[in-house]
């Protein structure tokens, strides 16, 4: 009989706050995963209980929640009693004697559920879905970051860094990872938190902690090198190895340290996200600067002390593909492994593998753990809602020469991807030649800021030629500096102020479909590389759904949307011949090779 467990990380009470998700394992083996942000179409699904990406998991092997055989729980509360000093500080806190004591009461009776009835609102919850409910069992929030970063990796043995907000107690942990499993070596407890001092830089920029953390690493090549903002910085906080950010970070949450900010620099919280002035920008510069000094200090010294060049990085921090790069390109490093779903999504897999050998877990090359929807009931869908398709007899051709013909596409297929980022199967596609594309894709399609970048596919063997220092990477989640000659060739896709960008490298194995369209992309124009974004609008997650798709298509500025092997268009083009108006016809039918 076959083994299932049930890992998924909550959004509610003592298990977090944002980006609740849920992974089916059979036999040990990851087979389905998703956000419930997904599903819900509320981006990071904050604090919400993930039953639609629970029910999804059993559904994609028809189960009940009882034919799992254990359910594993990415946090313990116990934990916290390690730190209950804090909690009865922040419980302080509040103004006024009222304030306090209510404050105190609210501790008093999480931290009583936290230590004797840590699981009582699971498996109330739980019991919703279906009875029986399974065992639950409880695991550390940063074990399960780090068995997401080591055991996927394919490194023997590695220096694992885990840096977010808040585990239960902790905030930066560094193991040792080898055959035998995961050591903790050094725990940077709560509130000395690099996840928490880069929210409160990202909310006093006008952006939402937990959300606008990439928009701050991407605004800091704007900015420059600033004495006066720097001198300020290092006088609140203390970078390095040792380092201690508590001055900003003592109280959860992000106004405590913005009040800080404030007064430091004498200049309050912008209130105008997306609008920066050029000291904003070189704020934004010198915080990313002290978040990569103090996180490559600690890789070089726990490396070096270790005697190992390989890192594995988790932890929401681990986004950062500026800092990743930094990492990367360390004397002392020699390889990196970034778990793609380096957030709190990630923590269910990490959860699934932390009891396993690291040896038994296969390399990690794709997350295509999603589910995914059948050209049949995509046809139903399209020829219920009358929508005019075609079925192009060469796909890949065809959208190639649309793209490089300056169209836009929106392009579902497949598995949909776990994790932030597209990797072409719920991709907005776009010609990387030029800066007009670049802009259109912001103003017409993401309704976004236009000084935001964008990132490229690449076939990987084409990497080298593109980018200095090539290596894979699949995940998009690395950043390397474009090569001079090649710029030119890429400029949709390269950050506009430092010339680096942050790769997908795609190779056949990984995504034969994705592969073949950059392919003949390459065929017509030379260059093997499309730009590529999430498909979603502002503010809004990932689409999930053919349905979803459509919706956006006729909601954003694309010219083509593509759902499996069916093609629908805005408008006839002179490639189709006007084709496309026939439901359920060939476009295009010169693309017969």
């Amino acid at each position: 009989m076959t083994a299932y467990t049930l890992a998924f990380k909550p959004a509610i009470g003592l298990y977090g706050q944002h980006d609740p998700s849920a992974a089916l394992f059979e036999a040990g083996t990851p087979v389905f995963g998703i956000e419930e942000e997904r599903l819900s179409r509320s981006k990071h699904a904050v604090n919400t209980f993930p039953e639609q990406a629970i029910e999804a998991c059993l559904d994609h092997r028809d189960l009940v929640l009882s034919d799992v055989e254990r359910i594993l729980l990415p946090y313990d509360p116990r934990l916290q009693r390690k730190i209950l000093p804090h909690y009865i500080r922040d419980a302080m806190s509040p103004p006024g004697i009222v304030g306090k004591l209510s404050a105190l009461e609210q501790t008093a009776v999480t931290q009583a559920q936290a230590q004797f009835r840590p699981v009582h609102e699971i498996t109330s919850r739980l019991a919703d879905i279906g009875t029986p409910v399974p065992p639950i069992e409880t695991r550390s929030h940063h074990a399960c970051h780090a068995a997401s970063a080591f055991h996927p990796s394919g490194f023997d043995r590695a220096l694992i860094l885990t840096i977010d907000a808040k585990g239960e107690y902790d905030s930066t942990v560094v193991w040792y990872g080898d055959e035998t499993g995961l050591r903790r070596l050094r725990t940077y407890e709560h509130p000395n938190s690099l996840g928490l001092f880069f929210a409160i830089v990202t909310e006093y920029l006008g952006y939402r902690m937990f959300n606008g953390e990439g928009k701050v690493m991407g605004l800091a090549p704007y900015g420059n090198e600033n004495p006066d903002i720097e001198r300020t910085f290092r006088r609140l906080v203390s970078t390095g190895v040792d380092y201690d950010v508590t001055d900003l970070t003592k109280r959860w949450g992000t106004d405590h340290g913005i009040a800080q900010l404030e007064r430091a620099f004498g200049r309050p919280r912008n209130e105008s996200p997306g609008d920066f002035d050029q000291w904003e920008k070189n704020f934004a510069y010198v915080a990313q600067k002290l978040l990569e000094e103090t996180v490559l200090d600690i890789v070089e010294t726990y490396s070096s002390r270790l005697g190992v060049q390989k890192v594995g990085l988790a932890g929401g921090v681990a986004l950062n593909c500026k800092l990743n790069k930094r990492i990367r390109e360390s004397p002392r490093v020699d390889d990196v492994f970034i778990q793609p779903v380096a957030h709190d999504a990630g923590l269910a897999l990490g959860a699934g593998w932390l009891d396993q050998s690291p040896s038994e877990v296969p390399k990690m090359t794709t997350v295509y753990l999603g589910p995914e929807f059948s050209d049949e009931d995509i046809r139903e869908m399209l020829e219920t809602n009358k929508i005019p398709y075609g079925k192009p007899a060469n796909l890949e051709r065809y959208v190639a020469e649309r793209l490089a013909n300056g169209a836009l596409v929106g392009w579902f297929q497949g598995r949909l991807e776990m994790g932030p980022r597209a990797l072409g199967n719920r991709s907005i596609l776009a010609d990387p030649r030029t800066v007009e594309s670049r802009d259109s894709v912001n103003r017409f399609v993401k309704h976004r800021e236009e000084w935001r970048p964008f990132a490229p596919s690449l076939l990987e063997e084409a990497a080298p030629d593109y980018l200095e220092n090539a290596a894979p990477s699949p995940f998009m989640i690395d950043a390397f500096r474009a090569r001079d000659e090649r710029k030119n060739d890429i400029a949709a896709v390269l950050h506009p102020a430092d010339g680096t960008t942050r790769p997908q490298t795609v190779t056949a194995e990984q995504n034969p479909r994705y592969y073949r369209l950059i392919s003949k992309f390459e065929s017509i124009t030379g260059v093997p590389v499309l730009l590529n974004t999430s498909f979603n609008d502002h503010a809004e997650p990932i689409v999930t759904t053919p349905v979803e798709a459509l919706k956006d298509f006729y909601g954003m500025g694309l010219d083509t949307l593509v759902l499996e092997d069916f093609v629908i268009e805005k408008a006839p083009t002179e490639e189709s011949a006007g084709d496309i108006t026939d439901r359920g016809s060939a476009i295009l039918n010169r693309t017969t090779e």
